[in-house]
This record gives structure tokens, C-alpha cells and sequence, in this order.
């Protein structure tokens, strides 16, 4: 008899316990509409996760090692091992070497990148992981809407041609983050070229509230024209702390100070997250 009672009571606990962690897990579904977009502490590197009000999640680059999985372990819930979509703008090593710790640890549904036939052991090690996880291979080009729901998007807006030969930096994927009157663009390690490019296509689709700098801060990206253009609220610089480059160089910093943008960056921040709610972006 004190043994059935016993096991009765166990019984109880576990069900209490499993309903307590579903009831847990629904309300941390439930965003209330908000997008998350946080430009993760992955040393010299760049590695950007969005959560999607509708519960979906995007993967842009994955830095320089694993630490992308420690920063993702950080925002997502212990419980979730997927996610929808990866983003590689460009096969250089610190921006897809975690990709690959990323693509063996998550389902991942889609990955996107721009086509470059760069042979290193980083892109081939990503390539092998996508075919071996049965992830959908995506060549990024201008115009795909990838579809977040809730009215969350993301608009891919360059390369918007085949960049098989092209050198890494100059095929970055750029791409566009937009939430209902909110959007960010993130701009890889684009150069200056293709930067006064998108202003010749169509500056006036660059308005953003969040840009992310391109190349780390590096003076081959951030032209004056481009800012201009995207005029943000705020700018990201992605970089490890005493990196040997000197990212982000002096000349950019001075420029987003002259155009009286604030800047932060994950040497000093951390991991960096914007929140919106479809009308205004604000730093969490």
C-alpha cells in the first residue's frame, strides 16, 4: 500500500513537472510581435540571429569558431535544435568556420550563400555538413523575399548575378531585415564598390533604422555615400577586441560621428540586440 502511494506520488510530480515545461515553453513561443535581430559576441568575426515574431528563426554567418553555438545557447531555448534558415555571405573563414559546429548541433531547412568557388576548408567543410544534414542549398540572388511571417521579411539585395569567380568580400550577400515600418540592413564584408552600386540601383530602398558596417568597421566598406543612404539610428561593428586588422578603423569611426550615428560593438557590448515591434527599433 505505502509503496502504490509512493509511486502514485512520483507519478503526479513527473505529469506536474512535463505540464509545468510546456506551459513554460508555449509562453516563450509567445513573442507579442516583437522581432529580435542580436549581433552576436563571436570575436572577429559576424554571426547574426534573428527571431522572427512568428517563432521563426534566421542564422546570418557563423564567426570564426564555436563560439556561435555558446552565443546561441544564450538566446534560444534549450529545448529548440532547429533552425529555418542560414545565411553564408561569403566563404571566408570568419564568417562560416562555426557554421559548421552550427549545421552538425541544428536542423537547419534552408541555407543560403552566393555561389563563390573559393576552395578552403572552412566552405568545403560547410558544403560536406549541408549535404550530409539534407539542408535546402540556396544560391543567394536579388529580389528573393525570404518570408519570416507576421509580416517579417528578408530581402536579399545583392549579388544579383553569378559571382562564382568573384573575390569573396565583393560577392557578400547583402541582405535587407524588414518589419512592418523597422528594417536592417546587414551588409557582410561588402566593399565600397558595390556599396555606391546599390545607391546607383536604388538608394532609396537602403533607408534603415540598424545597419550593420560592413567588413568589421574596415575602411574598404562604410562609404559616405552609402550611410548616407541607409542614414540608421544606429550602426553595429562586429569585431574581436585588439583584432591584428585595427577594425574598426579610425576613418570609419569618424565618419558615423560626423554623421551624429551612434555606434556599438561587440568588443565592447557583447552580444548587441535590437528589438521591434514593427514601428520602432530600440537596443535591448
Amino acid at each position: 500500500m505505502r509503496r502504490s502511494v509512493l509511486v502514485t506520488g512520483i507519478v503526479i510530480v513527473i505529469l506536474a513537472v512535463a505540464a509545468a515545461l510546456i506551459w513554460w515553453a508555449v509562453f516563450e513561443e509567445d513573442r507579442g510581435g516583437i522581432l529580435t535581430v542580436s549581433f552576436l559576441d563571436v570575436g572577429q568575426g559576424d554571426a547574426i540571429f534573428i527571431d522572427a515574431p512568428s517563432g521563426r528563426q534566421v542564422l546570418i554567418d557563423g564567426g570564426p569558431d564555436r563560439s556561435v553555438l555558446r552565443e546561441l545557447g544564450k538566446l534560444m531555448p534549450w529545448y529548440d535544435r532547429s533552425i529555418d534558415v542560414v545565411i553564408a555571405t561569403h566563404p571566408d573563414a570568419d564568417h562560416i568556420s562555426g557554421l559548421v559546429d552550427v549545421l552538425q548541433r541544428y536542423r537547419v531547412q534552408y541555407i543560403f550563400h552566393p555561389g563563390v568557388e573559393k576552395s578552403t576548408g572552412p566552405a568545403e567543410s560547410m558544403l560536406v555538413s549541408v549535404a550530409k544534414e539534407g539542408a535546402n542549398e540556396v544560391y543567394a540572388r536579388r529580389g528573393q523575399i525570404i518570408e519570416l511571417g507576421d509580416g517579417a521579411y528578408i530581402e536579399i539585395l545583392f549579388p544579383d548575378r553569378d559571382v562564382s569567380d568573384v573575390e569573396t568580400n565583393t560577392a557578400s550577400i547583402i541582405a535587407h531585415v524588414v518589419y512592418g515600418a523597422t528594417s536592417f540592413i546587414l551588409t557582410g564584408d561588402a566593399p565600397q564598390s558595390i556599396e555606391k552600386y546599390l545607391v546607383q540601383l536604388d538608394g532609396s530602398e537602403l533607408h534603415s533604422n540598424i545597419l550593420k558596417a560592413g567588413h568589421h568597421g574596415s575602411k574598404t566598406s562604410s562609404s559616405e555615400l552609402f550611410v548616407g543612404f541607409v542614414n540608421p539610428e544606429y550602426a553595429v561593428f562586429s569585431h574581436g577586441c585588439d583584432n591584428s586588422y585595427g577594425h574598426p578603423h579610425k576613418e570609419v569611426v569618424d565618419l558615423f560621428a560626423r554623421f551624429e550615428i551612434p555606434t556599438l560593438d561587440t568588443c565592447t557590448e557583447g552580444t548587441v540586440t535590437f528589438v521591434s515591434d514593427g514601428q520602432k527599433v530600440m537596443q535591448q
